[in-house]
């Protein structure tokens, strides 16, 4: 079912400091940044790697409710950090057999635009696992 990791998010409080500083240490510029509602940048996402992998930057205000907050002190138990998103073939199929399998939503599948569809949820364990439909992982398979 997973194909291969296709992006690793990252909430961050300001993605354009984000942007500036990755920049700086990868020696790339990002490659999309997508404003929220009043201009700003509310993703900023590079292509990293051998294989143009994805890492992008999200405003932390978009993120699931137990990633609000960077520290985890209320609830260590909680969810926190990074999303590594795997591609899977079928989105809707994949999100069900994980919550057959006990997984709980931690975000809803989500049209994030431009061929881009997200998903999350919490293992039984605790874990965060991100799977996503993304058009880029196709096309990196077919080049």
């Amino acid at each position: 079912m997973l194909r291969g990791i296709a992006t690793v998010n990252v909430y961050v409080e300001d993605p354009a400091a984000a942007a500036d500083w990755y920049a700086e240490v990868l020696g790339i510029e990002p490659y999309f940044t997508r404003e929220g509602p009043e201009g700003r940048p509310a993703y900023v996402e590079f292509r990293i790697g051998d294989h143009q992998q994805e890492l992008g930057f999200i405003d932390r205000r978009f993120a699931p409710a137990s990633f609000a907050t960077p520290a985890r002190n209320d609830d260590p138990a909680a969810p926190a950090g990074a999303v590594i998103h795997w591609h899977v073939n079928d989105l809707e199929s994949a999100v069900a057999r994980l919550l057959d399998l006990g997984a709980s939503v931690l975000d809803p599948i989500t049209p994030r635009g431009e061929g881009f569809v997200t998903a999350s949820v919490v293992d039984p364990f605790g874990n965060v696992l991100g799977v996503m439909t993304n058009v880029h992982y196709l096309h990196m398979l077919d080049s």
